[in-house]
């Protein structure tokens, strides 16, 4: 009795020999020349891809806010060095401020890493972040709480800006401008380990 391997099957007049040839895989046809042995590698690529673009979309979003934090802040600087409005509508900045203006360095960086997954401006942005950003802001905190608390204690204000208390309005911005920074840092790690591991199964293949 003739037998036939699994990838061939008689004719119904058992005279010849029809073959054919499968191309299954788990994800439908595959081209020509693989056996399918690369499957995985091609799941785990597809997903590091997928992760990259969510990271890089929300990176984005918190360096826009990023940025029309640092250009009300730059605004109120530049009122008031200029003396546009008078210095009770527009207060003259916290000393805190003036460091602050280079977070605009990793911002720089973080923008131009994202489109060519550019791992050492990633880097420097990160590095640069904790400087520029981060620090100041701590300064700031320090900075303001004596007069924080005399505002809380006995309600006196020697600063306004738009007629709200000047502490107030920058407490509120050092309160939203940590939660981006910290969501900027930890989103552009995980960004960059997924560069690195993209990498090394670059390497590996």
């Amino acid at each position: 009795m003739t037998q036939c391997s699994p990838a061939s099957v008689w004719s119904p007049t058992g005279t010849a020999m029809l073959k054919i040839t499968t191309m299954a895989s788990r994800a439908g046809p595959r081209a020509a020349g693989t056996d399918g042995s690369d499957f995985q590698h091609r799941e785990r690529v597809a997903s590091h891809y997928q992760m990259s673009v969510a990271l890089k979309s929300e990176i984005r979003k918190l360096n826009i806010v990023h940025t029309l934090i640092w250009v009300l802040m730059a605004a109120q600087a530049t009122v008031s060095q200029l003396s546009l409005v008078s210095h009770k509508v527009v207060a003259s900045p916290y000393q805190w401020e003036y460091p602050y203006f280079l977070s605009i360095v990793p911002l720089v960086f973080s923008f131009l890493a994202l489109p060519r997954n550019n791992i050492s401006y990633l880097v420097i942005s990160m590095i640069s972040a904790g400087l520029f950003c981060v620090a100041p802001l701590i300064y700031g905190t320090m900075e303001m709480f004596p007069v924080a608390q005399q505002l809380y204690r006995h309600g006196k204000a020697y600063r306004f800006i738009f007629g709200f208390p000047a502490v107030t309005v920058m407490y509120l911005v050092i309160v939203i401008a940590v939660q981006v920074h910290a969501w900027q840092i930890y989103y552009s790690k995980k960004l960059l380990d997924q560069w690195f591991t993209s990498t090394q199964e670059k390497k590996k293949k």
